[in-house]
């Protein structure tokens, strides 16, 4: 669909509405809180504050009414979406328009951003093996173009993703993670939970994310422009990933190993005895912003960061391998990985970034939903292993982990500031009883709003296998209890182990 056409919809669309007394409001939820469940009492209808929908439902662009009633039991906040007739694809986005509604007890509902939207799935696995979807969200005007905004009090841009937690009955991995994540003192999505409507059919529990992208709000990296080609000008920023290929190919969105020079950089090492290499995807800038030059630059930097990584002079501080990379967030990145003992570490959704005039980073965290014993390949349930180590166990293919970290760890420096990380915190924000008190509370949000029931009412898989998981509970305490369980254990473990170091 071209802008003119859109805006000529869009136009359309915004008089029905208002015909159906669906408002055009664009006002914000001025709460602003950080990833707390519990930051708004707001937030999962039953029956006194249920919506009506049956007013709406006779027409294609009604977005359902929300009563005016004062909020009297917590609630998740919602999202409502119409497709407008489309039918969501995994790319392009289609255009659609959403509502945004929290709920407080003692005030009436509040509507957040009202407007056009594209929508589109997301997700690799998930997307084939979950029925319950993923979606990749932009905010967008009249004309079709990208406009920031708060969405359920997160700071305000354009692009955002609601995750379903599915193969996860816990509903709490990626949540538990991003709250880990802050800890460390580091950039991690923000989070909220809230209930998803698409069409006026209930989708279930979702989690609205932050999208991984650079912003001032987000990564606030430099932004690296097309006439930036030499000196410091050159140095960032720049975020890469290594991932699947999955949305890369505009002509195969599916492909998910199809690594080619035009989308990545290929390390010149192999990660285990079979040969495999991993792969470093653009991500921002996206491979046809960048320059010749530009390309050449973060590609040389990452083969000279390997080079020197896997030389025999490794660990000296001027030629080695912290000449290239921020070795602290590197130390964080291990420590959060191993923490989730996710399956996935290091080697897929595994993010990088190289800013102006600074070295090499890890990070952000990014999807754990198979993380926390919730895999059962590779021994991706053992609470006893080192994530670093799988290729010892289960060579990626296409997806090693890199060699870094087994190198990484035959320096005694390195292994020294794990140690002392660890230990501090641990000490404090890492403790077992802060983090299963973060389980528990968010525990008791959810059940507190009916989420649970209302999702696996819609989604009857509690007792049921789901890929990929090890353990299948016959409730959902059973699942929360399996994961506190395996948190305890994980992080009882790790002590044993880093206390060598």
């Amino acid at each position: 669909m071209n802008k003119k056409t859109f805006s000529l919809l869009a136009a359309l669309i915004v008089t029905v509405m208002l015909i159906n007394g669906c408002g055009g409001s664009s006002s914000s939820n001025n709460s602003t809180g950080r990833n707390s469940s519990s930051s708004n009492s707001s937030n999962s209808s039953n029956s006194s504050n249920s919506i009506n929908q049956s007013s709406s439902s006779s027409s294609l662009y009604a977005l359902p009414e929300i009563p005016a009633d004062t909020v009297t039991h917590t609630m998740l906040a919602r999202i409502d979406i119409s497709t407008l007739g489309n039918t969501i694809v995994d790319e392009p986005k289609v255009t659609g328009m959403m509502r945004a509604t929290t709920f407080t007890v003692g005030a009436t509902p509040q509507t957040g951003y009202e407007g056009p939207i594209g929508i589109e799935y997301r997700g690799s696995s998930s997307l084939y093996f979950y029925d319950k979807k993923g979606y990749g969200i932009e905010l967008r005007d009249a004309d079709g173009e990208g406009v920031d905004a708060e969405l359920l009090g997160l700071p305000s841009e354009e692009d955002w993703v609601l995750h379903g937690p599915f193969g996860d009955k816990s509903l709490l991995r990626n949540t538990l993670m991003y709250d880990i994540g802050q800890e460390f003192g580091r950039y991690t999505s923000r989070w909220k939970y809230l209930e998803l409507y698409i069409n006026h059919d209930f989708l279930g529990t979702y989690v609205l994310l932050e999208k991984v992208k650079r912003d001032k709000n987000r990564l606030d990296i430099n932004k690296l422009k097309e006439d930036e080609n030499e000196g410091e000008d050159l140095t960032g920023g720049y975020i890469l990933k290594l991932d699947k290929t999955t949305g890369e190919h505009e002509d195969d969105p599916t492909a998910f190993d199809r690594f080619t020079d035009a989308i990545s950089i290929a390390s010149q090492h192999t990660d285990n005895p079979q040969g495999d290499t991993h792969h470093f995807i653009y991500n921002t800038p996206k491979s046809e912003d960048l320059t010749a030059q530009q390309k050449t630059y973060i590609k040389n930097y990452l083969h000279d960061f390997e080079d020197a990584l896997a030389g025999p002079n490794f660990t000296d501080e001027n030629t080695g391998y912290s000449h290239y990379i921020d070795v602290d967030s590197f130390v964080d990145y291990f420590l959060a990985t191993e923490i989730s003992g996710n399956i996935d570490g290091y080697r897929i959704s595994t993010y990088i970034v190289k800013d102006k005039n600074k070295k090499l980073a890890m990070g952000p965290l990014w999807d754990y939903n198979l993380a926390f014993g919730n895999a059962n390949y590779c021994e991706g349930w053992r609470y006893d292993i080192w994530v670093y180590q799988t290729e010892d166990r289960c060579a990626g293919g296409a997806f090693p982990v890199p060699f870094w970290w087994t190198r990484l760890l035959e320096d005694d420096a390195f292994k020294t500031k794990v140690k002392q990380r660890w230990q501090q915190l641990r000490s404090g924000a890492l403790s077992n009883d802060i983090i299963l008190a973060n389980i528990n509370q968010k525990i008791a949000y959810l059940e507190s709003a009916n989420a649970v029931n209302k999702n696996f009412e819609r989604w009857d898989i509690l007792g049921q296998y789901v890929w990929p998981n090890y353990y299948i509970g016959a409730t959902y305490d059973d699942e929360t209890n399996q994961l506190k369980s395996w948190v305890n254990n994980r992080l009882t473990w790790l002590d044993t182990q880093i206390a060598t170091f």
